[in-house]
């Protein structure tokens, strides 16, 4: 466990360092919003095509996997909808805490952060389920979202929901290298190198970046609903997410270990960019935000700790 943390500790460093700049404004909101933007339509890309340029759809896909993480993920879905609407939360809100409960930073802390800790190999995994959590589960809520408050869910709300992960960069990057690899390009070394050395950024940017983001979170409103929905997020998401893989599909034992830790990653920060998209949830979703991360500097090591055999 002290070793794992140790190999983590630098991560979380980096998220501490974007924290106290953004906190002491040597780093303002706008600085964060252009770094953040970087990652995401440059550095990030570049790495996920680099990954997935050297991987083959089956190397990703499998059934089994998929079906665990789906249900993993659906049974916390579930729970922190009905925990929602027992308290009397209309649809809306409801739907977005339940997106909250089991949606990880897996793009910006996981993708770097497991791939280094696990091995390359935890590639494949890790982008199977940032895809499910993109296609699946964000179309699931912003159709819930979009349904509740117009009544209905319209043919062009759907293609509207198409065309923006046909935008995604991440979801484009990811189809781009694995057309790559499944049409068996060679990688020229320029382009190889050139997306080493961008998709490099992509570690320390996406890191600084989320604690630069944080800075501006508080955590003084909706405190009860963020306790909640992190504890679901840390717990009970790598738990029900672990009995699927392990036990119900039995997913191979190291595919299921990354499937897990991913399980594990605090809220994602998309999830409040949709909540503030539709004016619903935000303070529980940024609180949720900014205690999860906090507290995933313990429960992330741990976790890894125990998937590893540590």
């Amino acid at each position: 466990m002290l070793a794992i943390f140790l190999k983590t500790l630098p991560f979380f460093a980096l998220i501490g360092l974007g924290w106290v700049a953004g906190r002491t404004r040597f780093f303002p909101e706008e600085a964060t919003a252009w770094l953040t933007k970087f990652v995401f339509y440059f550095a990030l890309s570049a790495m996920l095509f680099r990954f997935a340029a050297n991987l083959s759809l089956a190397e990703i896909f499998d059934t089994g996997f998929v079906l665990a993480y789906l249900c993993g993920s659906a049974v916390v879905w579930v729970l922190a909808m009905a925990v929602a609407r027992f308290r009397g939360e209309p649809l809306a809100p409801a739907a977005m805490e339940a997106h909250t409960a089991m949606t990880g930073n897996t793009g910006f802390l996981g993708v770097p952060m497991l791939v280094v800790l696990l091995g390359v190999q935890a590639a494949g995994p890790v982008l199977m389920v940032l895809t499910i959590d993109m296609i699946v589960f964000s179309t699931l809520v912003t159709m819930l979202v979009t349904g509740a408050r117009q009544g209905r869910v319209s043919v062009a709300l759907l293609g509207a929901l198409a065309m923006g992960l046909l935008r995604n960069p991440m979801i484009m990057s990811m189809l781009a290298g694995l057309a790559w690899s499944g049409l068996h390009l060679p990688m020229p070394a320029p382009l190889d190198e050139f997306t080493q050395i961008l998709g490099a950024a992509a570690t320390p940017g996406a890191l600084f970046a989320i604690g630069a983001s944080l800075a501006a979170r508080r955590a003084a409103e909706r405190v009860a609903p963020a306790l909640w929905l992190s504890f679901a997020k840390l717990v009970l998401h790598p738990a029900a997410v672990a009995v699927a893989a392990l036990w119900v599909f039995q997913v191979d034992a190291y595919a299921a270990g990354v499937m897990i830790a991913a399980a594990a990653l605090p809220v994602a920060g998309n999830v409040y960019i949709l909540a503030h998209h539709y004016g619903v949830a935000q303070a529980r979703v940024s609180a949720a935000i900014l205690i999860s991360t906090a507290a995933s500097i313990l429960t992330v090591p741990a976790v890894i700790a125990w998937v590893t055999g540590v």
